[in-house]
């Protein structure tokens, strides 16, 4: 399995992060993808990456949240990260209206700078989005059919939100333990989405699937999240596995740090 979207760099893993990925392995779990939130994070990622070369992988990004009145100099640690080295991707980024919208149109800004830089770079992108699902797809619009690929990290849309991100070409859908709670609309929705669409991840430490939802998320319970897609899909753990590793392979280049720059 692999877990494309995990912040096991950050603090609430300082205690047993060693044991943490120790559990990964012994999960299955081949490869964790490290999405970025700012220059603050960017330290701690880096470290853990460097720790755990060809198994943690670094993406490097602006999350909407950390969009505030100097995030024109968080693009330029961004812009000097993308020339300074390979990343896997380009994220996380995208639009957060959930807690306000004092930046909307800063966070749009940075969203379609970041685009811009992911094509540029031929990098993959991951996708953040909560309570904006209508302004990420307008502030996506001007890059239909430009080649631009990536995920929309921790899906949790409707049908029809997840038919316009499959018709936009090149996204994959993140699905976590969200899928696993019981209010969750996630087991009639997907049913109707092949699984060539999907991939696996955790979003660590936040999200927790059943029967650990309100504790400390971790990778190895991506493994909780392919027995639902499992359940859901009515075929064996291993195709799910089979599929969304496929899919994973397709978006991520793992090999990235053996690019020239």
């Amino acid at each position: 399995m692999i877990d494309t979207h995990s912040h096991i760099y950050s603090e609430e893993f300082d205690a047993d992060r060693n044991e943490v990925i120790e559990r990964a392995r012994n999960a299955g779990v081949e490869h964790i993808v490290l999405p970025n939130i700012d220059s603050e994070s960017l330290p701690r990622m880096l470290a853990l990456e460097s720790n755990y070369p060809g198994y943690c992988h670094a993406a490097i990004g602006l999350h909407p949240t950390s969009v505030k009145e100097n995030y024109e100099q968080e693009l330029n640690i961004v812009k000097s990260e993308l020339e300074r080295r390979a990343y896997v991707a380009i994220g996380e980024v995208g639009i957060d209206l959930y807690w306000d919208r004092t930046f909307y149109a800063e966070q749009v800004r940075a969203f379609q700078q970041q685009l811009a830089w992911a094509l540029n770079y031929e990098l993959p992108i991951i996708i953040h989005v909560r309570d904006a699902f209508g302004e990420t797809l307008e502030a996506l619009e001007p890059f239909r059919n430009k080649g631009l690929r990536g995920v929309f990290h921790s899906f949790t849309g409707t049908l029809d939100d997840a038919r316009k991100i499959i018709d936009f070409t090149g996204f994959y859908l993140g699905i976590n333990g969200i899928a696993t709670f019981k209010n969750s609309a996630l087991k009639d929705v997907l049913p109707n989405i092949e699984l060539k669409h999907l991939l696996l991840e955790t979003d660590s430490p936040y999200l927790a699937p059943s029967p650990y939802r309100g504790k400390r998320n971790e990778s190895s319970y991506v493994e909780i999240v392919a027995e639902k897609l499992s359940d859901i899909y009515s075929v064996e753990k291993t195709e799910i596995v089979r599929q969304t590793n496929e899919n994973s392979f397709s978006l991520f280049n793992f090999n990235y740090r053996t690019i020239k720059k």
